[in-house]
């Protein structure tokens, strides 16, 4: 299952933040957001610091995305 990271994308852009801005604000590390970045997973801990800054729910941030293969099902 892949992560995808668009709908933080679009609260930066909402908010008008950068990606820096956003790193500074929520006080995550340039490695977090190099992982965001990359769609890679990130701790509990930071998608809470970014959530609280920008004042919204894990799920206005992220969302899974099924796999293809197996229809998205584990064998």
């Amino acid at each position: 299952m892949a992560i995808s990271y668009n709908r933080l994308w679009k609260q930066l852009i909402d908010h008008g933040w950068s990606k820096t801005d956003m790193m500074h604000r929520a006080n995550i590390s340039t490695n977090v957001l190099a992982r965001l970045s990359k769609g890679e997973p990130v701790s509990m801990d930071s998608m809470e610091k970014i959530c609280t800054v920008l004042g919204c729910n894990i799920g206005d941030v992220m969302e899974f995305i099924p796999d293809t293969e197996n229809g998205g099902t584990n064998p």
